[in-house]
């Protein structure tokens, strides 16, 4: 705990059997209250694999419900165990497990009550191994969405987040898309909500076991985020406020 606040670490998992102890190990459970992974129907072991670890819990879908999907099973599970403070953490070990102790900090102690680690942050992303169409997407989304949005963000993208317990209850977060797209909903909800997103730089590592979508997915997923984009712009300026993102 910190200052009394429970944290959960949730992982949203998919064929992570290579990459699960490694991510496991390097999560601070001294100040780490519980680790929820969320198994979705896997063709790995990353089931039996995760089971083996000691102090986690393990949840699996019967069926792929998509990142999306498992997002929503790892919310519901951490809510429903009383978390205070909950973090998002692919476990393909592409993010540093070592940052928890900084993102949590920053709700704990009152400073933000939403923050991702930022892969644009310390300028290293193409360095660190990010392929350079990704980089390019990235940075031309993040731009529009600055623009659309009315923000500064670095990065709209990471999957490496967490959240305050209050603001996961004020979002209908289960409204939201089932496919990658549900990421950049939720960011819509929150900035609908007037809740200030902060950063940390985290520099993120690139290799065959970490999870990645190809380039096809990549375009449909830019595509998905701009509807998300001007659905918001559209919201929050003309008068006009749908339920699905509020």
């Amino acid at each position: 705990m910190l200052k009394g606040k429970k944290i959960i670490v949730v992982l949203p998992a998919y064929n992570a059997e290579k990459t699960i102890r490694q991510t496991y190990a390097e999560i601070p459970m001294e100040i780490v209250d519980m680790v929820i992974l969320v198994d979705d129907n896997s063709r790995d072991a990353t089931v039996k694999v995760a089971s083996e670890l000691n102090n986690i819990t393990v949840v699996k879908h019967e069926v792929n419900k998509g990142y999306g999907g498992n997002q929503k099973t790892c919310y519901n599970e951490a809510l429903k165990h009383g978390a205070d403070i909950i973090v998002m953490l692919h476990p393909d070990y592409q993010y540093d497990p070592r940052l928890i102790t900084a993102m949590a900090s920053m709700i704990a102690y009152d400073i933000f009550h939403v923050v991702f680690g930022s892969r644009i942050l310390g300028g290293n992303a193409i360095k660190n191994g990010m392929p350079l169409y990704k980089y390019f997407f990235n940075r031309v989304l993040t731009m529009i969405q600055n623009i659309c949005l009315s923000e500064k963000m670095s990065e709209y993208h990471t999957g490496y987040r967490a959240y305050s317990a209050e603001v996961l209850k004020q979002i209908n977060y289960l409204q939201n898309s089932d496919g990658f797209v549900f990421d950049n909903e939720m960011i819509s909800q929150i900035l609908m909500k007037n809740i200030v997103i902060g950063e940390v730089s985290c520099p993120a590592k690139y290799f065959k076991e970490a999870s990645s979508i190809g380039l096809g997915k990549s375009i449909i997923y830019g595509l998905g985020v701009l509807r998300v984009c001007f659905q918001h712009l559209f919201h929050k300026t003309i008068f006009y406020k749908n339920k699905r993102y509020i």
